[in-house]
């Protein structure tokens, strides 16, 4: 970023990583690299860090638009991170989802009554799944964004009562998880499962060959 001063990385053309960092609290993340054999050390946000500003919304910003800032905010504030701490180097990656209908964001519920009136907007609809990852390899940022698409069948009130009931929906984009519950309502996928999930695994992989990280 402008005016910013990054410390000196020592890295080589030839260095090969053994190990990536992730900034990321998400286990379902984390459960996507171990699923492709990716050895990751968590880069947590320290307590003073506001990470709810980076998801902020802007007026009349895109989905897609969105995504991506905020992708690149996590990461830029993960590198400040790392400096910070003074940890050995190793690439660092980063993600953010969001769900969209149309150009409406369907982000993280903000309580119970949030959660039922994003899923009743997702009944019978189909709806964008959002993700963009980033991978910062010691030299430059590199971003990939996969967008998915996701059919729900109509659902009830006491289906939608229930699942809410469940807790499932907070922390989650949408208010929903694919891989719980809540995939006996969706009649059909187009695109990336893991990315649904919240990591694009074809997409993660690529930058990860590209960072030179082994696995």
């Amino acid at each position: 970023m402008p005016g910013r001063c990054w410390p000196a990385i020592r890295t080589t053309g030839s260095d090969v990583h053994e190990y990536i960092y992730l900034a990321s609290q998400s286990p379902r993340r984390r459960q996507l690299l171990a699923q492709i054999a990716v050895r990751h050390e968590l880069l947590l946000p320290d307590p003073h860090e506001d990470t709810e500003a980076l998801e902020a919304e802007r007026r009349g910003e895109s989905p897609l638009a969105y995504v991506e800032r905020v992708t690149r905010a996590k990461l830029v504030a993960a590198r400040e991170r790392l400096a910070r701490r003074g940890l050995a180097f190793a690439p660092i990656l980063c993600a953010d989802t969001t769900v969209a209908l149309g150009r409406r964001l369907l982000g993280k519920p903000r309580d119970a009554a949030d959660a039922a009136a994003t899923l009743q907007h997702l009944s019978a609809r189909t709806h964008r799944v959002i993700t963009a990852v980033a991978v910062y390899d010691g030299r430059r940022s590199r971003v990939a964004v996969n967008t998915s698409h996701v059919r729900f069948s109509a659902l009830t009130r006491a289906q939608i009562d229930a699942y809410v009931a469940s807790g499932e929906p907070f922390g989650k984009a949408g208010a929903y998880a694919i891989q719980s519950r809540a995939a006996c309502w969706i009649e059909r996928v187009a695109g990336s499962y893991s990315s649904i999930m919240g990591l694009p695994l074809y997409e993660t992989a690529q930058l990860l060959r590209q960072a030179r990280v082994r696995f």
